[in-house]
């Protein structure tokens, strides 16, 4: 048994934050990499080589920005709800520095089509996060509602 489902055994928003997490991840791994995937596709056909290399690091780059933000909700779990918006707003924030470097770095290199990158991460990041949001309005999440 793992550190975080010990967690989850003892407090009871643990176990919420896992399964919505749980939920999230499924449902963006079942869209996202399809959709890189075409996107691949489409920019190889319309760019060649550079086309592909973009997209395929474009796709790689906002998988791991998407998947990221689940992982610090599993990490996150057991921790005080106070704490866990904490690490996810702080998470939100180093990610984007994060890919602000990344795209900083990667922008003379002349191999990646910029609009081939640029659009594959868009498609990803939108679909990553309209999946992760469908996912969680169908997780059954106990719920107090004050009279």
């Amino acid at each position: 048994m793992s550190e975080t489902e010990t967690e989850a055994q003892e407090n009871p928003h643990a176990k919420v934050v896992l399964q919505a997490a749980r939920a999230m991840t499924k449902a963006s791994l079942l869209i996202t990499p399809p959709a890189v995937v075409v996107c691949i596709a489409l920019f190889s056909i319309l760019f060649g080589l550079h086309g592909f290399l973009g997209s395929l690091v474009g796709g790689a780059l906002a998988m791991i920005a998407s998947l990221s933000t689940l992982g610090l909700m599993k990490f996150s779990a057991g921790q005080d709800p106070m704490f866990v918006m904490v690490i996810a707003l702080g998470g939100y924030v180093v990610k984007v520095v994060l890919l602000f470097g990344a795209l900083t770095l990667l922008k003379g290199v002349t191999a990646l089509h910029p609009l081939s990158l640029g659009i594959t991460m868009i498609v990803a990041i939108l679909l990553a996060a309209a999946a992760e949001f469908a996912a969680f309005r169908k997780t059954k999440i106990p719920t107090i509602i004050p009279s």
